[in-house]
């Protein structure tokens, strides 16, 4: 019976000793010797086995980010025994906390465009009579549309992708109209601070996903890429293969990122620089959207930065030709990392 109860199952003696477990029991630690490591949980066992009620309640097991969420049922079984089912909730507490979190962050961040939106809007009416006070409102109110279209459009974007359900039937997506259309869309913007932005290293890679997702994913990654570029630097987009994945490499000369804050770029609404983020428009989610289109994609995403030197991601995606044994190896991450990167910006 314990065997095919979806909760983890125990079943407690007289003498507080577990006498039958269900092995998702022993997996989560509760138990050493067969007896019970949470007070918590043996408190409730001790108070059902008095009175005969059943009981429920809502128990944390262990500390620190390992700390378990336990949703506890207690009932006393015949005269002696007691049974224990468990449940384990903290998957389901994570994202809860995680959508929270992501609700009120996208509450503050579409109050501040619509706030300004707002505020401008008045002014324009109060400044009728000046035409060029109007033509600077007008201006200003553009702007901050865009960005309100920009963080909604990518809200949206990420809504989609959050779950990393893996795609069911993906695509034959061409790299080099990818990273094009990316060059591309950033053309303006790189051109405005003399910023060369340049595509190296393999030619004729084709990867399995889609196609529109990979497009978000790169066009997010060369515009953080040139959004934290100074003036008069490159950035570079760079291709190359890595067993059966195909790597896209976008590095740039930018302010590099701390050691400390590494961890915490593909956080959602996370900015290293508020602002500069301001300045750039930037929202705050591209990095997590990117992260997530590796996920749904069946790849991965890395960084390596160093403050002052710049920063490299590394998009790693399945590839859909198998490589060839026969090819040299053509790497963009390892010890020699940032030697192949700049050996690729040469050429």
């Amino acid at each position: 019976m314990l065997a095919v109860l979806g909760s983890s199952a125990l079943v407690v003696g007289d003498d507080e000793r577990v006498l039958k477990a269900s092995a998702a029991a022993y997996s989560m630690g509760l138990l050493a010797d067969d007896r019970f490591q949470s007070d918590e949980l043996l408190d409730l066992i001790r108070k059902t086995r008095r009175d005969g009620e059943v009981r429920a309640a809502q128990l944390v097991f262990g500390a620190g980010p390992r700390a378990l969420s336990l949703a506890a049922r207690v009932a006393p079984l015949g005269s002696r025994l007691v049974l224990v089912l468990i449940e384990d909730r903290t998957r389901e507490k994570r994202v809860d906390e995680i959508r929270r979190d992501f609700v009120a962050n996208v509450s503050h961040e579409l109050k501040t465009p619509v706030g300004a939106i707002t505020l401008l809007s008045e002014a324009v009416g109060e400044a009728a009579d000046d035409p060029e006070a109007v033509v600077h409102f007008a201006g200003r109110m553009r702007v901050e549309s865009e960005r309100l279209t920009r963080l909604v459009q990518q809200i949206i974007e990420l809504s989609r992708l959050q779950g990393d359900d893996p795609l069911d039937d993906p695509d034959v997506v061409p790299v080099d109209a990818v990273v094009e259309s990316a060059i591309d869309r950033v053309g303006v913007d790189a051109a405005s601070k003399s910023i060369a932005v340049v595509s190296a290293g393999r030619r004729g890679e084709h990867v399995l996903g889609s196609k529109s997702q990979i497009a978000v994913a790169i066009g997010n990654l060369v515009e953080n890429a040139v959004a934290y570029s100074p003036s008069q630097s490159k950035v570079t987009v760079a291709v190359a293969r890595s067993g059966d994945n195909v790597d896209i490499v976008v590095t740039d000369q930018g302010v590099g990122i701390p050691a400390r804050e590494i961890d915490r770029i593909f956080e959602r609404f996370y900015r290293l620089d508020p602002a500069r983020a301001r300045d750039t428009g930037g929202t705050g989610l591209g990095l997590s959207i990117v992260k997530h289109v590796a996920a749904t994609n069946g790849g991965d995403v890395r960084v390596w930065s160093e403050e002052g030197s710049g920063s490299s991601f590394t998009l790693r995606l399945r590839a859909h030709a198998p490589a060839d044994s026969n090819a040299p190896a053509n790497r963009l991450d390892g010890p020699n990392a940032v030697e192949k990167r700049q050996h690729l910006e040469v050429r």
